[in-house]
C-alpha cells in the first residue's frame, strides 16, 4: 500500500477560484424583456373584450412579432433587443394598430351577448308561461295587473330576442357580403340591457304574483332561473357596451 503524500496548503484564493466556479455552473436567470413583451403589455391593456379571443389575438401577434424580429436578426441586426425594437416599430405603435384590435373584439363581444339574449330570453318566457298556468290550475289565478304587466314586459323581451338574432346574421353570414354597422355592437349592448331589466321586473312580477295565488315551488324556481339569467346577461351586456365605447 502506497503511504499519500502531504496535502499541499490551501491558498487564500482558492475558496474565492471555487465559489466562481459553482457561480459561474448556476442556473441563468430569465431572459431580459424586450420591445416585444413591452408592446403586447401596452396592447394588452388597451384592449377590452371577451378573454379568450383577446388571449388568440395576442397570441397570434406575439407569433408574429416573433417571427420578425427573427428576419431582423438574420438580416443583420446586432443584438437581440435590437431586432425586437425594429420588430415592433415595423408592427406599429399601440394608437396605430389598437383601434382595428378593438374593433375585432367588439364584434367578437357584440356576438357574445346576442347570442345570450337569443338563447336565454325564449327560455325563460316559456319558464314564466309555466307559472302562470301553474297558478291558473292551482286554483289561484293571478290578479289582472300581473298578467298585463307581464304581457307588456314578455312583449319587450320578445323584441329584444329578435334583434339579438337580427345582430347574430348581420355579424355572421351577412357581414361577408356587407360591412358590419360601426353602431352595431351598441346597439346589442342596450338591447341586453333591456332585455336584463325587463327579465328582472317579469320575474318580480310573475313571483309576486304567484305567491298571491298560493303556488310557491314553481314561481321560486322560476325566479331562481331568471335572477341567473340576467345576472349573467347583464354582465355581457355590461362588457359589450365598454367594448362599443372603445371601438368608436
Amino acid at each position: 500500500m502506497t503511504a499519500r503524500g502531504p496535502r499541499a496548503p490551501r491558498g487564500p484564493d482558492s475558496g474565492a477560484d471555487s465559489g466562481a466556479a459553482g457561480a459561474s455552473g448556476a442556473a441563468p436567470g430569465p431572459p431580459a424583456r424586450t420591445a416585444v413583451d413591452d408592446h403586447l403589455a401596452a396592447l394588452d391593456a388597451a384592449l377590452s373584450g371577451p378573454a379568450r379571443a383577446k388571449s388568440r389575438m395576442l397570441a397570434e401577434v406575439r407569433d408574429g412579432l416573433a417571427d420578425a424580429a427573427a428576419a431582423h436578426t438574420d438580416a443583420g441586426a446586432p443584438t437581440r433587443a435590437d431586432a425586437a425594437a425594429r420588430a415592433v416599430r415595423d408592427f406599429g405603435t399601440v394608437e396605430e394598430v389598437g383601434p382595428a384590435f378593438q374593433r375585432e373584439l367588439t364584434i367578437v363581444q357584440a356576438r357574445q351577448t346576442a347570442r345570450i339574449v337569443a338563447l336565454i330570453v325564449p327560455f325563460l318566457m316559456a319558464c314564466w308561461y309555466l307559472v302562470g298556468v301553474t297558478a291558473d290550475d292551482a286554483g289561484g289565478r293571478l290578479p289582472a295587473p300581473v298578467h298585463v304587466l307581464a304581457a307588456n314586459l314578455g312583449g319587450l323581451a320578445a323584441l329584444a330576442a329578435l334583434l339579438a338574432a337580427g345582430s347574430l346574421a348581420a355579424t355572421g353570414a351577412v357581414s361577408r357580403r356587407l360591412a358590419t354597422p360601426r353602431r352595431l355592437p351598441l346597439v346589442v349592448a342596450w338591447t341586453g340591457t333591456t332585455a336584463a331589466v325587463a327579465l328582472a321586473v317579469s320575474a318580480l312580477t310573475l313571483s309576486a304574483g304567484a305567491v298571491l295565488a298560493q303556488d310557491w315551488p314553481v314561481s321560486a324556481l322560476a325566479g331562481a332561473l331568471t335572477l341567473v339569467a340576467h345576472t349573467r346577461l347583464a354582465a355581457s351586456a355590461r362588457a359589450c357596451r365598454r367594448c362599443a365605447l372603445l371601438a368608436r
